[in-house]
């Protein structure tokens, strides 16, 4: 396992601007996330630099274009508490029609744990009773990620 070196002072703000940027240009121009790999690489490029677990949703119309995207939960360095109601709550405030999620693995490892697996059966259930549906939820590493979806598990 390879251990990322530590982000001087002007790495760390340059990720904060394209952070930031990249935030201001998915909410005002609808991204349409139908591909994993854009959605992958959105969340990767979101997370991945967090030393603590944070957990995202993009909440996406019926054509799968983005309306916001939201960071829910920030956990400690190798977990994060889902509340499955808020994500239901924040769905149907924005009128989402389906989501998708992701989280970070400080560690670097990107293989889902079964905490990861039992969270997304878990969201999926539960947005299915409102009509919503989960497209995939992704694991993101610094070096890269792994679809939930693409193992079969959603």
């Amino acid at each position: 396992m390879r251990v990322p070196k530590p982000l001087t002072t002007e790495q760390s703000r340059l990720i904060e601007q394209a952070e930031t940027l990249m935030r201001t240009r998915v909410r005002s121009d609808g991204t349409q996330l139908s591909d994993p790999s854009t959605a992958g690489a959105m969340f990767r490029y979101r997370l991945a630099s967090h030393e603590r677990e944070v957990f995202s949703v993009a909440f996406l119309n019926t054509r799968h274009r983005i309306i916001a995207v939201e960071d829910m939960f920030v956990g400690t360095i190798d977990c994060s508490e889902v509340h499955t109601r808020e994500i239901a709550k924040r769905a149907l405030e924005h009128n989402a029609a389906a989501i998708i999620c992701a989280h970070n693995h400080p560690s670097n490892v990107s293989e889902p744990s079964a905490a990861d697996r039992a969270v997304t059966s878990r969201l999926s259930q539960a947005l299915k009773l409102i009509d919503v549906r989960l497209l995939d939820h992704f694991v993101v590493t610094v070096d890269g990620y792994t679809s939930l979806a693409a193992r079969g598990w959603i």
